[in-house]
């Protein structure tokens, strides 16, 4: 089955680098419009938009930090702007402050909220005006395992994701009648900038847990994606679905 996505515009936050970056770029290769939305990697960003511009696909930068409801409207006003409507929204903005509870300071745990659930909050709220009137839409969140599991020094993270987790279904049900999916991804751990630094010990540690064997590649979460995007998966919502290699069963 070939996913096609043409005449689609899309929005994924964080879309820079690591997941968010092969997110945009299947999602372009499919033959959606993408606007990659960044914070503060700009060099990145417009990387990512030469990338699928070279291959003759539609794409556009748009800083905006998702947590700041100012910059949300100003990304998405853009969007429409520049091409008129809105079918995808991939919400994959987020960011890690990593230590045990005791530890962690309040300012650790309130961006880490603000960023990976209340950006979620803002953009989807955003996206619905567009979508609803539209009678039609795709909404994809990117959360995580540890949402499912938990895990040691990421309370904050988890407690974001899980949160996630439950706004996914929630707006799942209010949107149902407007013909709007709401999904949420859970990956596994992947190959990217950040499990790149870990060191060997705590690698086989990991891959121990994995029932494949191996990190996941971030083309394995885009495919995923691109396929809740389409109309394949059109009688699909309010479901979280982890691509971890068999990690959490």
């Amino acid at each position: 089955m070939q996913i096609r996505l043409d005449h689609k515009v899309a929005i994924v936050t964080g879309g820079s680098r690591g997941i968010g970056r092969a997110i945009a770029i299947t999602l372009a290769a499919a033959g959606a419009s993408v606007v990659i939305n960044y914070k503060s990697h700009a060099a990145a960003a417009d990387t990512v938009v030469d990338e699928i511009t070279q291959q003759e696909g539609r794409a556009t930068a748009v800083q905006a930090d998702v947590s700041n409801p100012d910059d949300v409207d100003r990304l998405f006003s853009t969007t429409m702007d520049t091409y008129g409507k809105l079918d995808i929204l991939v919400n994959n903005a987020g960011i890690t402050r990593d230590t045990l509870v005791l530890r962690m300071k309040p300012d650790d745990f309130d961006v880490v909220l603000n960023t990976n659930l209340r950006g979620v909050y803002l953009t989807t709220k955003a996206a619905l005006r567009p979508m609803t009137r539209a009678h039609t839409g795709r909404i994809i969140n990117i959360t995580s395992v540890v949402g499912l599991t938990g895990n040691a020094g990421q309370a904050n993270y988890a407690a974001a994701k899980a949160g996630l987790i439950g706004f996914t279904k929630s707006v799942a049900r209010e949107m149902a009648s407007r013909s709007v999916t709401v999904n949420a991804v859970a990956p596994g751990y992947i190959d990217t900038e950040l499990t790149d630094t870990l060191d060997d010990a705590v690698r086989d540690a990991i891959l121990a847990t994995i029932p494949l064997a191996r990190f996941g590649q971030t083309h394995d979460i885009a495919q995923m994606v691109c396929f809740l995007a389409s109309d394949a998966a059109s009688y699909i919502t309010g479901q979280t679905i982890t691509v971890d290699g068999g990690m959490v069963m």
